[in-house]
């Protein structure tokens, strides 16, 4: 057969990332001397390579020197070392030709010169090393599963007692004060059950007492929901997943708390107490005071209170130190960062965040801090703040745009109809989100199809699941699992979605079950796929193609929401999942829905 007509698979013709294959020390320290390495195609016709890293605020360029030649695929490396002199290096490299100049950033290679914004970064702040290979496993604790040896005490007048298979009352007001029962000794309990699955680490929603079931109005600080099993069932909890070589991040508002909270209650009744200053308070009448979102059941936080600092993340005596020191979690995922610390004309946001983040370095050396963010993260993601995020933008919202079912509406707020893109503007997107951040950063942040915070993606996009969980196990970040998407479970809203998990067997979707255990053991198994590089290769509407890789192995992946054209493949590949092998010369599959992995030449 003449293939004369088809595309070859195709690189991007210059490369650099922040991986290990790219930068000779990913974690370096002020003083330190760094490598980088960049690739150039041959076709190019590149002579010389320099780049240009910005110290103290300004421009330098440091020459590149030829480090080898591939003529197999046609591309030069070349190496050049810089300096760590800032706490954050910024750079880009310039290529020169015959005929002009090339510049190279996180968003590829550009013919003119371009923003500083989208140049690669380097980081002297670093996340927790076990982060590498980390995956999340979150839980809504009511919702897991209920102990079988701590029965619950008597509930709250506020509470309404629910039996574990009765639906939840989405969109009603009994929908928040629903109790199933679920709690952190369910949680300790079923740990065998996390393991195999394929998770080291544990993400708990909110543990404080409040007067919801999802516990963001938090009453207190002080101690752990008695509902939840209190204190001993948090430390029991802890010391058990550490036993099994696991870690358990917990869920802290620094935003707001709930009208119950002490410290307003205070607040309101004594105008002349310490309190009073912790909340946006309007005293002229009739009074009034700020609140999260519109929801008068959330006052919001001033932080321009030191002693409020002080109490809750600033310092060895607050509740962010606390609960790591006297429990050993370890690590906190910050409530709706993006807004904390952000009223009208004040902006405290980079305090909050390095305040929390050096209140944790100070307790323990190894703990992780991921801010929630609904849309671009990267002004918070530079350097001593927040170390990752929830990667809702460049993550959850491009594949559902690209995967998801359409015709059900927006489900991020915006008004019209959902977003809906092709393969090219899916890896453009998070291209382009992820050259704003450090490569760590990037890693570090929660990659998440849902969460207690959405719909079921299952929902969202049943036939796709499967491309969707392929997707989560292979692009850079911490897969990140809403308990029951292993099984199947459904649901078209965030309440809807915080349904019991079915520990009945003949409720599952074993196939999803099997798939998930199956990827988690392939993401296990190759280290390329927990740190590796990223090189987005040709893709069209309905199919896309990567690469990851490290110093030790190079895997292709390829996803694809519909049968497409043919590519011909020009490497040999291994497929790790059984299917059909790459050929160079021949070509690569062209069926969909599909997900394939190859393990290729370096």
């Amino acid at each position: 057969m003449d293939d004369e007509h088809f595309d070859l698979l195709q690189a991007p013709p210059a490369h650099h990332d922040g991986s290990e294959r790219y930068v000779s020390n990913t974690r370096p320290e002020l003083g330190d001397v760094v490598v980088l390495s960049v690739r150039f195609a041959d076709t190019l016709g590149v002579t010389d390579v320099y780049v240009r890293v910005v110290v103290d605020g300004e421009p330098q360029y440091r020459k590149a020197a030829v480090s080898h030649h591939h003529p197999e695929a046609s591309e030069t490396w070349w190496t050049v070392p810089i300096d760590i002199i800032n706490t954050l290096t910024s750079y880009r490299f310039m290529a020169q030709t015959d005929r002009t100049t090339l510049w190279l950033n996180g968003t590829g290679l550009h013919d003119h010169n371009i923003p500083d914004a989208e140049d690669f970064k380097l980081s002297i702040h670093h996340p927790p090393r076990w982060a590498r290979d980390a995956v999340i496993y979150q839980i809504f604790p009511d919702r897991f599963a209920q102990s079988r040896q701590h029965p619950l005490p008597s509930l709250p007048q506020w509470a309404i007692p629910t039996d574990w298979n009765t639906p939840v009352a989405s969109n009603t007001p009994e929908g928040v004060r629903q109790i199933y029962g679920g709690s952190l000794w369910g949680i300790a309990e079923n740990l065998d059950y996390i393991q195999e699955l394929g998770a080291n680490t544990i993400y708990v929603t909110p543990f404080f007492p409040g007067r919801s079931n999802h516990r963001y109005d938090a009453s207190t600080f002080e101690y752990v929901d008695p509902l939840l099993g209190g204190d001993n069932a948090l430390k029991t909890l802890i010391t058990q997943a550490h036993h099994r070589g696991m870690h358990l991040i917990g869920d802290l508002t620094l935003n707001h708390t709930g009208i119950s909270h002490e410290w307003f209650v205070t607040a309101m009744a004594h105008p002349e107490s310490p309190e009073a200053g912790f909340y946006h308070i309007d005293r002229t009448p009739p009074y009034s005071y700020a609140c999260f979102n519109g929801a008068s059941s959330l006052p919001k936080l001033d932080h321009r209170s030191h002693e409020l600092r002080r109490r809750l993340y600033s310092g060895p005596h607050s509740v962010a130190a606390r609960y790591i020191r006297d429990f050993g979690l370890d690590g906190w995922r910050i409530d709706v960062a993006q807004s904390a610390g952000k009223y009208h004309g004040i902006d405290l946001g980079h305090l909050v965040a390095s305040e929390t983040r050096k209140t944790m370095d100070e307790t323990r050396a190894d703990l992780l801090l991921i801010a929630e963010h609904q849309f671009d993260p990267s002004a918070a993601l530079q350097g001593d703040g927040w170390q990752g995020t929830m990667a809702y933008g460049w993550f959850t919202k491009p594949i559902w745009a690209w995967i998801g079912p359409h015709q059900h509406g927006n489900s991020w707020g915006a008004p019209g109809k959902a977003e809906s893109i092709g393969g090219e503007e899916l890896s453009q997107m998070m291209q382009e989100y992820s050259s704003l951040v450090p490569w760590q950063s990037y890693i570090t942040s929660m990659n998440l199809l849902d969460s207690h915070d959405t719909a079921r993606f299952r929902t969202v996009s049943k036939e796709f699941q499967s491309l969707g969980v392929a997707l989560l196990m292979t692009l850079p970040g911490i897969p990140s699992i809403f308990s029951g998407d292993e099984v199947g479970v459904e649901g078209g809203d965030l309440e809807e979605g915080r349904q019991p998990f079915p520990w009945d067997r003949h409720l599952w979707d074993m196939h999803v079950y099997s798939l998930y255990r199956r990827l988690l053991k392939v993401r296990r198994d190759h280290p390329a796929l927990q740190d590796g590089g990223l090189r987005w290769f040709n893709s069209d509407a309905d199919s896309i193609i990567f690469e990851r890789s490290d110093n030790k192995e190079t895997l292709l992946i390829e996803v694809s929401r519909a049968s497409h054209s043919p590519l011909i493949s020009t490497v040999n590949g291994r497929e790790l999942l059984g299917g059909a092998d790459l050929v160079e010369g021949r070509k690569m599959p062209t069926d969909g829905p599909s997900f394939h992995i190859w393990q290729v030449p370096a």
